[in-house]
């Protein structure tokens, strides 16, 4: 999907690039029997693995998102406003399974229908979580709604995001401890105008928790009491995690860590992993781009910032926005289980990441994915799947074993 990049003043402005990118909360299947075998064989090293994708199906319009189901499906959402369903049995549906494109504002070449994941209980509910930008003015929407029954859509969370269309993040998930997780864009243009990132008053560049099982006065969610700014004077009691640009994408590991891909200015792209114990971290933006100082008058005496765990050049490179993902944890390739895949929509090459037993983490390049991968999830079995934006394709992901590079 189509963004607007600006580099910092010493760079050229108003480049054009294309952004989207998605992941998707590992099924609580993939957790089971098949993948805890998996986690007993010994893992190779990540120059020993590449990726392989085999394309299963065409004819997407524009796919942003995609999450799994327990019976094998995989929902698609399509920037329009419409949601198709795959099954690896039946293939593409040819019509929607939900059409949510009179709500949803596109206007922008970023907004859209932005992100979609199942109710914990969605075998029993048939109930999605979705996130959208909302006509008339592209407020950043969270809302829920059954499968059959757009009618009955129910709106949870609203952030106004009026000025300036990109910038939305969009990403939503359940975390293993049952809250619901969604991530914003720091309210668009370029060098954080607003100075969203750092501000605890507004949603803007954070990533919420919120309950959505329980209601509380007027609300149709709680605060849980364990949100780190619950008795912070002034700042909104839903942020998890602040200093962010454009969380695009994350995803929620088996530990209930979150995995985040941050997308940069116009130096560097970022991926972030953030443990359970470290809500209210504070990531950065716009202090720092990834590691670097980006704006020193956004950075504050005695604060500390986390660094991300993998980052790679975006300027006077083929790269030009992180594309987040999942970690792997299906069975099908043990040596790869607890491997981090992410990708850039422009070069689209296949980033592995994984934590290192002696700490700190370790990363190489290990292929390259299909035209603009705009999203990445996980099947009921943990296998990865890919899409490709304007191409429009669905593609299978899978590792192969290559030879040491010094034979």
């Amino acid at each position: 999907m189509s963004r607007r990049r600006w580099r910092p003043v010493t760079m050229p402005a108003g480049l054009l690039t294309l952004v989207l990118s998605a992941s998707l909360l590992t099924s609580a299947s993939a957790a089971g029997a098949p993948a805890a075998d998996a986690a007993r064989v010994r893992a190779v090293p990540l120059t020993e693995l590449t990726v392989v994708s085999e394309q299963v199906a065409f004819g997407l319009q524009r796919p942003v998102a995609i999450t799994g189901l327990a019976d094998g499906r995989m929902l698609i959402a399509e920037k329009a406003g419409t949601v198709r369903a795959y099954h690896p049995d039946t293939g593409l549906a040819a019509e929607p399974v939900l059409d949510l494109s009179a709500l949803v504002d596109t206007s922008d070449n970023e907004r859209g229908l932005l992100g979609i994941t199942p109710a914990p209980n969605f075998a029993r509910s048939g109930m999605l979580y979705v996130a959208y930008t909302s006509l008339p003015a592209g407020a950043l929407t969270l809302a829920r709604v059954p499968l059959n029954a757009p009618e009955r859509l129910q709106v949870l969370l609203t952030q106004d995001h009026a000025e300036y269309g990109n910038h939305n993040g969009g990403q939503v998930a359940f975390g293993r401890d049952g809250y619901l997780y969604w991530s914003t864009g720091d309210g668009g243009h370029a060098n954080d105008p607003f100075k969203a990132g750092q501000d605890l008053g507004t949603l803007l560049g954070k990533i919420v928790r919120i309950d959505v099982n329980r209601a509380c006065g007027a609300k149709p969610y709680c605060v849980p009491a364990g949100n780190p700014f619950v008795r912070t004077p002034g700042a909104r009691p839903e942020i998890w995690l602040y200093g962010l640009r454009n969380p695009w994408r994350f995803s929620v590991d088996v530990d209930n860590s979150l995995w985040i891909g941050d997308v940069g200015q116009g130096l560097v792209e970022e991926v972030d992993h953030i443990r359970p114990w470290q809500g209210g971290s504070n990531l950065g933006w716009s202090c720092k781009e990834g590691t670097p100082i980006f704006d020193p008058a956004q950075c504050k005496a005695g604060v500390r910032y986390v660094d991300p765990v993998f980052e790679y050049e975006h300027f006077m490179t083929e790269s030009c926005s992180v594309t987040g993902g999942v970690v792997y944890r299906g069975s099908r390739t043990p040596e790869a289980w607890g491997t981090y895949i992410a990708s850039d929509y422009c070069s689209t090459l296949a980033f592995a990441v994984r934590p290192k037993s002696t700490g700190g983490y370790e990363s190489a390049t290990i292929g390259r994915f299909p035209t603009q991968p705009t999203a990445f999830a996980a099947d009921a079995q943990g296998e990865l799947y890919v899409l490709s934006d304007l191409p429009g394709f669905l593609s299978k992901v899978r590792f192969e074993r290559v030879a040491p590079a010094n034979g």
